[in-house]
């Protein structure tokens, strides 16, 4: 079969011919549908190499649709043709946190060897994939997998951080989402769709920002260096009750910083390599930063529940296996709109 993988520290991602994977006991193996593509599939293969913990070659993509293909022995559940969307990250299934539905969670995952598709397991970008366990799968019913794969990763993460500060956001509030880019974006919508803030998005592009006020941003705002002030501004001086960071850059952080209300929140979850510092005469009084993961699976259905209501959707570039690494260097070039996704079959 066909797949992309990372075989190379430093070099980009490649089509290759691999064997068709067969399904061990209570594995499933699916006929991929779509994967999407994702900033931190970028940010692992940036990685020097002494930092560099995912294996070699790496099948990549960790937003995964298909189709149940084989079933291993002892797999029950789930029939062979049956549309189903991958919950991306595993855990070892016995814990407390994986017992709540929280495996994004699990603090015995990287010990035992466990690792997410696309970020230590063989990922979606191939035409057939393995899920280890049928609970990793999520039923998508009539909903177009091209369309609802990026929900997996692009929808559960800001889904996971807003429904984690719903308390701050009541109607009157005021959330800023900064980075209207294929998470925010979504992160946009879900705000909309959940709470009754008033959203103000950030970003340095003009494109971006036209997507945010397409999706529903009530305001939108160039992301540099007067952006803290005219927050300030449009809430009165209080600030916002919610920051998103979609980047998690330095400069972006600092925003967030000088942003945030008194006893409100900021949820950093992009992977910009930015530091924030919390506490006394650094962030406001009573303020608390979250550095939030994915999402659980519950959260997952939730999301999926929320695009069947037509609450949220994604906008998607739509790739072949063989583009797949042109559309990583538009991604890492910042000119995808929304999210891009490989669809094996075309």
């Amino acid at each position: 079969m066909r797949a992309v993988q990372y075989r190379t520290i430093g070099s980009e991602p490649e089509v290759v011919d691999v064997p068709t994977p067969e399904p061990g006991p209570g594995q499933i193996r699916l006929r991929v549908s779509a994967a999407g593509l994702c900033h931190s599939d970028s940010f692992v293969m940036g990685l020097p190499e002494e930092q560099y913990g995912y294996g070699l070659p790496l099948t990549l993509g960790h937003e995964g649709a298909g189709v149940v293909d084989a079933l291993g022995d002892g797999v029950t559940g789930v029939e062979v043709g049956e549309p189903v969307a991958v919950y991306g990250p595993w855990g070892c299934g016995l814990c407390h946190a994986c017992a709540t539905g929280a495996e994004n969670y699990c603090p015995h995952a990287a010990g035992l060897g466990i690792a997410p598709p696309g970020l230590g397991s063989p990922g979606a970008l191939a035409e057939y994939m393995l899920v280890d366990d049928v609970r990793h799968l999520v039923p998508l019913g009539n909903l177009d997998p091209v369309a609802t794969v990026s929900l997996t990763d692009a929808g559960l993460t800001p889904y996971h951080a807003i429904v984690s500060s719903l308390g701050a956001l009541p109607a009157g509030s005021t959330a800023v989402v900064i980075g209207a880019g294929g998470l925010g974006h979504v992160g946009i919508q879900i705000l909309r769709a959940i709470t009754g803030a008033t959203v103000i998005a950030l970003d340095v592009s003009e494109q971006k920002l036209e997507l945010a006020r397409e999706v529903g941003a009530h305001r939108v705002l160039m992301s540099d260096a007067s952006a803290a002030e005219e927050i300030r501004r449009l809430t009165g001086g209080v600030g916002a009750q919610a920051v998103f960071d979609f980047v998690g850059a330095p400069p972006t952080l600092e925003t967030a910083r000088q942003s945030v209300a008194s006893n409100g929140v900021i949820q950093i979850v992009g992977i910009g390599g930015g530091l924030l510092p919390t506490g006394f005469f650094s962030t406001p009084m009573g303020a608390s930063v979250r550095a939030p993961y994915w999402g659980t699976r519950s959260e997952l259905m939730e999301v999926l529940d929320l695009a069947r209501a037509g609450a949220i959707h994604v906008e998607v570039e739509r790739y072949t296996l063989e583009e797949a690494p042109k559309a990583y260097r538009k991604l890492h070039n910042g000119t995808i709109r929304g999210r891009a996704v490989v669809v094996p079959e075309d």
